[in-house]
């Protein structure tokens, strides 16, 4: 046995397979291939067969005295004469090689090609395999593969951002091993009221954090939550000092471990040190970009002095207990939008609107919002940025627009009979100045040209502010 660079042949096909006649010669390749010819030695097709009932349909058969390079696209003619050439020079069967064949039902058809001359007239038997089936399958792998890329990069993200939630978060939160009962993780809020590092903390036994009695209380309150799913906070104290705080757990599963997520609140159930609101409350106090806190009902709780300025508002308690879309948007537009995509997404970013003044001001924004439904106050988080500051003047109501990009800018703020409107006049005016510019500003030929009277033109001249003091 012998093996050539396409494959394996007969060890003596002679003795083996005897005189085959040529009726069972084309059988036997027509029923190995899904495509079959038999080319000459001028590389005209003198016969041809179908292994595969699809390649049939495609019309394939009248390709029978036509040029084989003339029946594949451009880039595989290359490989037509290279084929030829090979078989032609060598001695047994050559190299498998890709041609695509143009489809009038389906675009190029794939076809895997191997070609042996045959007897002593030049002649080449080439059998083909329809590479169809392979290629939808490779283009499902591909698919699935960019599917795999965007979840897996949809999770990083994911991950990233609850990290980061976790580690500013303001209130202590510790993850424990619900077998070892260790602490896997701690935020830093956590290692500042247990004053220790998160180093430490990690690792370190849950239960050795608290007193004796407390950690007895703990212990059930983690049984109850592992057998049930949920347990009522208790108060507890630290191990070191008198210091109380109240002990919330729930349990999650993580692969195939489980673990308590551990929130440690104040006695006074806020969640915040005095020190850490006292900040909290004067970063948001001290931000240039306007923040809102509203209620479901979307009814303003608070709100920093930025978005005070924004509103026209002197002081806090003019907007404490207001709906939001008194200033915020067009009422029942904007504001329904947004919290639309934020109870869907969980969060809104860059979402461009305008804040109305209380004496007619208007100015446009950006708005970033985030909603917490899951706590004892749900309520909606809105950072409002102003992105009107360049000091330019705002356009007056009789100035239009200049592009489309201005015009569909107004979506959302005019309604739109007015933006029809104003798209018949750019396109007047976009005309009338067309018409000038040909006429070489002939106003006469220009209201010809246009179907209008002088009268008319000048009128529309007027109103657009083409004409000068001259006219």
């Amino acid at each position: 046995m012998f093996a050539r660079e396409a494959g394996i042949v007969f060890r003596a096909p002679k003795r083996t397979l005897g005189d085959l006649e040529a009726e069972t010669a084309a059988k036997l390749i027509a029923a190995a291939a899904d495509i079959a010819l038999v080319v000459d030695a001028k590389g005209i097709i003198r016969d041809v067969a179908f292994g595969n009932d699809e390649l049939a349909k495609e019309g394939y058969e009248k390709w029978v005295g036509h040029p084989w390079i003339d029946t594949v696209t451009v880039e595989s003619r290359p490989k037509v004469e290279e084929m030829l050439s090979d078989a032609a020079s060598a001695k047994g069967p050559i190299s498998w090689r890709q041609v695509n064949h143009p489809s009038k039902r389906s675009g190029d058809v794939p076809i895997r090609y191997s070609a042996v001359q045959i007897g002593s007239n030049g002649r080449f038997v080439v059998v083909g395999r329809d590479l169809r089936t392979v290629a939808a399958l490779q283009q499902r792998l591909v698919d699935a593969q960019q599917s795999m890329e965007r979840e897996y990069a949809r999770m990083r993200h994911a991950e990233t951002r609850y990290r980061l939630l976790f580690q500013i978060a303001s209130e202590p939160v510790l993850i424990v091993d619900a077998n070892s009962l260790k602490v896997v993780e701690a935020n830093p809020a956590a290692a500042e009221l247990l004053n220790k590092s998160v180093k430490k903390l990690t690792g370190k036994g849950f239960l050795d954090l608290f007193g004796t009695e407390s950690a007895k209380a703990i212990q059930a309150q983690l049984a109850t939550v592992r057998a049930t799913g949920r347990a009522d906070e208790i108060t507890a104290k630290l191990h070191e000092g008198r210091q109380q705080c109240v002990v919330t757990a729930s349990l999650f599963r993580q692969d195939t471990t489980s673990h308590f997520l551990v929130r440690l609140g104040s006695v006074g159930n806020t969640g915040l040190s005095p020190r850490s609101s006292t900040k909290l409350s004067n970063v948001m106090e001290s931000m240039p970009d306007g923040f809102v806190v509203t209620d479901v009902d979307r009814r303003i709780l608070t709100a920093n002095p930025a978005f005070l300025d924004l509103a026209q508002l002197a002081a806090e308690e003019q907007a404490r207990g207001q709906p939001l879309e008194r200033w915020l948007g067009r009422p029942g537009i904007d504001l329904n939008a947004l919290i639309t995509n934020m109870r869907e997404h969980g969060s809104v970013r860059n979402f461009s609107t305008v804040v109305r003044g209380e004496y007619g001001s208007s100015e446009d924004v950006e708005i970033s919002a985030v909603s917490a439904l899951d706590g004892e106050h749900p309520c909606y988080g809105f950072s409002i940025r102003n992105t009107d500051r360049t000091g330019r003047k705002q356009r007056s109501k009789n100035e239009l627009p200049r592009s489309v990009e201005q015009l569909t800018g107004l979506v959302g703020r005019v309604p739109l009979k007015d933006l029809v409107r104003e798209t018949t006049d750019i396109i007047e005016k976009l005309c009338i100045e067309a018409a000038l510019e040909l006429t070489n500003d002939n106003r006469a030929a220009a209201a010809e040209m246009l179907g209008l009277s002088r009268q008319s033109l000048y009128s529309k001249l007027r109103r657009f502010g083409i004409s000068d003091d001259e006219d």
